[in-house]
């Protein structure tokens, strides 16, 4: 009897014990570790999300014409914890999208795989006909450019709709908006979201922005130079259009250019914008502006008899001058009309150091800063670090570097009487900013006049256009190379003014590196500056 109730007074004390430590646990878990187990709770039911608005587009200058909008690209995902037949969907990523099978390799246990995103039409057929439930598909939105010759102007953007080059990178925050918030509970086990979703945080929506550039013109600037390019197997060219008189950018082309709809095999080289990244030596264009600066300054005039000397070399303080053709006795209009280095490094020795503010004050060396990135300042060798040869040098566009914007932006100052105006890229409402007026009204006509006969008579012939005020000067520069200066290799430049009555446009053309024999600006770039201003005369029905 007494053995019983002992029995009983154990099992007593056993539950007692069993009920202690479960409410001890109890403690433990409902009290102590609430916190702990209320985030692991809300991990497993709550998701919050972020979703960006779709893209704002890009328009061109008519604010008709996109030249970047969103367009539904299908995607391919997996879920490698979940796939029903691993070995078979396995064997078809290896097959046809290898580079997804080896991510998988290296994460076998990862909940969800991108096969492939923006698939082509082969891709994503490839995929529906082979029945693999373990493949899913999913819309995405991304961007299509209509206008693939302005892609290194607008640019483009990455896997994840993200501004990656041009004005999709300056403008990102822009055109994206900002994203809502939302909190969504799911079941912990299914993964299927079907509680209630909550907005934490309301999104905006991005703001479109409208280019200066007309799509049209780029397009048809796009086709002349690259048929140019072709002709002489050049590398590079660049062909801008401004109206001077505001600044607006009409046309940007930058050749050779990536095609911002198949970015497969982008080749980094292809998406610089080379009308402002790249500086070069311009050679003898920049003899435009010595010859303003010493008509400005009257150390010579218009028709003042400079000797160059009848011959294509000679010597000035003992440097060594050459130049492309012998001339004898010449006017100062003739000495930039053919374009002879005797004669404008002559005049540029009245300047002196003179010549270096000039060129500051027109702008070189310094940047634009219009709304893109990566744009190249450029330089102007400073007095300071002159040397006997320098100004000679500088008087035909040596020992100076200078983008196309840039050159742009100086021959404006003259269609515009002598205001510099700053180029712009993007309609914003705003006016356009000038400068004061930098140089007196003598002296810009007696630039117009050299510029006129320059096209009429001189080295710029080939850029004539009858009917029309055509004001250009040509510059043919050698490259340097490895800090020596290669004859074999060069940059042919025109640049210049087109008008008629009260219609203007500044157009600079440049070609790096044309192959053949006797090349020369005149016979390279002069003929692609009169093809890109009919083009333009047309289009915008000037006749």
């Amino acid at each position: 009897m007494m053995l019983h109730k002992e029995r009983i007074a154990l099992i007593f004390f056993i539950f007692c014990g069993i009920y202690v430590l479960i409410t001890l646990n109890l403690y433990f878990i409902q009290i102590h570790k609430s916190s702990f187990f209320t985030h692991l709770a809300s991990q497993q039911y709550n998701i919050a999300i972020s979703q960006y608005p779709p893209r704002a587009p890009i328009f061109d200058r008519s604010g008709t014409q996109c030249l970047a909008r969103n367009r539904e690209c299908i995607s391919a995902f997996i879920m490698p914890r979940l796939m029903k037949d691993k070995a078979t969907t396995t064997a078809f990523l290896a097959r046809n999208f290898p580079h997804a099978y080896e991510r998988l390799q290296h994460n076998p246990d990862t909940s969800f795989l991108y096969v492939k995103r923006r698939l082509s039409p082969e891709e994503q057929a490839t995929i529906e006909q082979a029945h693999l439930a373990d493949i899913q598909l999913l819309s995405e939105s991304s961007r299509f450019y209509p206008v693939p010759s302005a892609s290194p102007v607008v640019g483009l953007t990455n896997i994840d709709n993200k501004g990656h080059f041009g004005i999709e990178r300056q403008f990102d925050h822009m055109l994206a908006g900002t994203p809502s918030e939302y909190s969504l509970e799911k079941d912990a086990r299914s993964g299927y979201f079907h509680f209630k979703k909550e907005t934490h945080v309301e999104g905006t929506h991005g703001n479109p922005i409208t280019l200066t550039i007309d799509g049209d013109l780029q397009f048809l600037v796009a086709q002349e130079l690259e048929e140019t390019l072709k002709k002489f197997n050049a590398p590079e060219g660049t062909v801008i259009i401004m109206n001077p008189q505001n600044g607006d950018i009409l046309s940007m082309v930058s050749a050779p250019y990536f095609d911002p709809n198949n970015t497969l095999d982008l080749d980094i080289e292809t998406t610089k914008n080379n009308a402002i990244t790249n500086a070069y030596e311009p050679g003898s264009v920049m003899k435009v502006f010595a010859a303003l600066a010493a008509l400005e300054e009257g150390v010579v005039s218009f028709d003042e008899i400079i000797n160059c000397k009848n011959t294509k070399t000679t010597y000035i303080d003992g440097r060594r001058i050459n130049t492309w053709k012998e001339h004898g006795e010449l006017p100062f209009c003739d000495v930039i009309a053919f374009s002879n280095n005797i004669g404008i490094a002559i005049v540029a020795k009245r300047l002196g150091n003179t010549l270096y503010e000039h060129y500051t004050r027109l702008g070189f060396g310094s940047k634009t800063d219009i709304a893109l990135p990566g744009e190249n300042a450029g330089s102007v060798n400073h007095p300071d670090n002159w040397s006997k040869q320098s100004i000679i040098s500088l008087s035909y566009g040596y020992e100076i570097s200078t983008n196309t914007l840039q050159l742009a932006r100086a021959f404006s100052l003259i269609a515009t009487g002598g205001y510099l105006i700053e180029p712009r890229i993007v309609l914003d409402g705003s006016d356009p900013e000038r400068s004061e007026k930098l140089y007196s009204d003598v002296a810009l006509e007696n630039i117009r006049a050299i510029l006129a006969r320059t096209t009429e008579q001189g080295t710029a012939h080939r850029a004539k256009i009858k009917g029309y005020n055509i004001m250009t000067k040509t510059g043919t520069a050698i490259l340097l190379t490895n800090g020596k200066y290669d004859d074999k290799r060069n940059i042919f430049t025109c640049a210049g003014i087109v008008e008629k009555d009260g219609y203007q446009r500044v157009i600079v053309a440049f070609v790096k590196e044309a192959h053949g024999a006797n090349l020369f600006a005149s016979t390279v770039a002069a003929p692609l500056f009169e093809k890109v201003a009919e083009k333009m005369l047309i289009h915008d029905r000037i006749l």
